[in-house]
């Protein structure tokens, strides 16, 4: 009985061997790899390169004042349409102290100066009716009572101008009523009843009472790196992608392009213009988000790849066209001429034909 459970251990222990060798014998052996196949496919590429920006229209004016003093009314708000000459505020003269002085004491001198003149005529005119004096003599004297009348009138104006800004015989053209240059939308009005305002003048740029723009006739502005700026130009096609309609693309026309460089975050680029088309049934508004997307380069009915499957040595491109599936993939490694890529799919100008299949990635086991 013994020497049968010895005879059956010792089996067990040979079977044990026997399957662990063959086991490791198995998975010292080589795997077969396998390939993705790809077909190499008659299509259009094109090249292209995304330049970002923002939505802007293209004449967007701020509205100053030509008097300083207090916002006495506000007559526009946002997103309202105006007319050019309409009234969007009115200002409220605040007199300068010192100014309003000197016009009040100009008015007095004036007053005193007129009723002197006006004197002096009336006793000329006595005189000259009575053939006291000469014609030359009278016209002189009537000559200086009329410049007296001018005078006080001239003082009156400028007190007036300075109390309230404008005189009554001007009001038509009065610089406290701030109106629209332009015809537009109203894009901002950061003013409120209350604030001071301040003209615009050599040494001051003056407060914005309001920006006016024209959104029917908008623009993209944006920047193009320098390696890519070379290959555009203008009156070139683009394609304009807004990030706040995302479902919607816009044609538009490249329309300027910077001779000039400017730093943006350590790289060289250039500012590009391009005029949007936008159908009347679209409201874009100012400072939208967008991409415009030009055709730096393009091939129609050439033989393509993925980029996948093209392998690079040096200045030479090698694709391996399959020989042979069965038992086993077989590849033929071909020297082939590439053209320009879409970043997915690269064209072959020579060694590969439309409809060979090419080796992919590697298939995972």
């Amino acid at each position: 009985m013994k020497k049968y459970v010895r005879i059956g251990v010792l089996a067990l222990i040979a079977l044990i061997f026997i399957g662990t060798f063959v086991f490791l014998y198995q998975k010292s052996q080589p795997k077969e790899t396998v390939y993705n196949l790809e077909t190499a496919t008659l299509t259009d590429l094109r090249q292209t390169t995304i330049a970002t920006g923002k939505i802007e229209p293209r004449d967007e004016i701020q509205i100053k004042p030509q008097i300083s003093g207090i916002i006495a009314e506000v007559y526009k708000e946002a997103g309202q349409q105006v007319k050019k000459g309409e009234i969007i505020a009115k200002v409220k003269v605040i007199p300068e102290l010192g100014s309003l002085n000197s016009a009040e004491s100009r008015v007095r001198l004036a007053e005193l100066n007129g009723r002197q003149s006006e004197t002096d005529l009336a006793r000329m005119e006595q005189l000259h009716k009575s053939r006291l004096v000469s014609d030359e003599e009278y016209e002189k004297c009537l000559l200086a009572a009329r410049q007296a009348r001018e005078e006080l009138q001239a003082a009156k104006d400028n007190l007036e101008i300075v109390k309230e800004g404008i005189t009554k015989s001007s009001a038509s053209f009065s610089s406290t009523l701030i109106r629209s240059t332009i015809d537009g939308l109203i894009l901002d009005v950061p003013i409120k009843v209350g604030n001071s305002v301040i003209m615009s003048n050599t040494f001051n740029d003056g407060t914005t009472i309001a920006t006016v723009a024209d959104m029917g006739d908008l623009i993209f502005r944006g920047n193009v790196d320098e390696t890519e700026v070379g290959r555009i130009r203008e009156g070139i096609p683009v394609k304009i992608t807004l990030g706040a309609l995302q479902d919607k693309t816009f044609d538009a026309q490249l329309e300027y392009i910077s001779p000039k460089s400017v730093q943006n975050n350590g790289a060289n680029q250039f500012e590009i213009k391009a005029a949007i088309q936008v159908p009347d049934s679209v409201t874009i508004r100012s400072g939208y988000s967008a991409n415009a997307e030009m055709v730096l380069q393009r091939a129609d009915g050439v033989v393509a790849v993925p980029e996948s499957a093209v392998e690079f040595s040096g200045d030479s491109a090698f694709v391996h066209v399959l020989t042979d599936s069965v038992p086993a993939q077989r590849f033929d490694r071909r020297y082939v001429t590439t053209g320009i890529s879409n970043g997915l799919l690269v064209e072959i100008k020579n060694g590969v034909k439309a409809g060979e299949r090419v080796r992919g990635l590697q298939k995972d086991n």
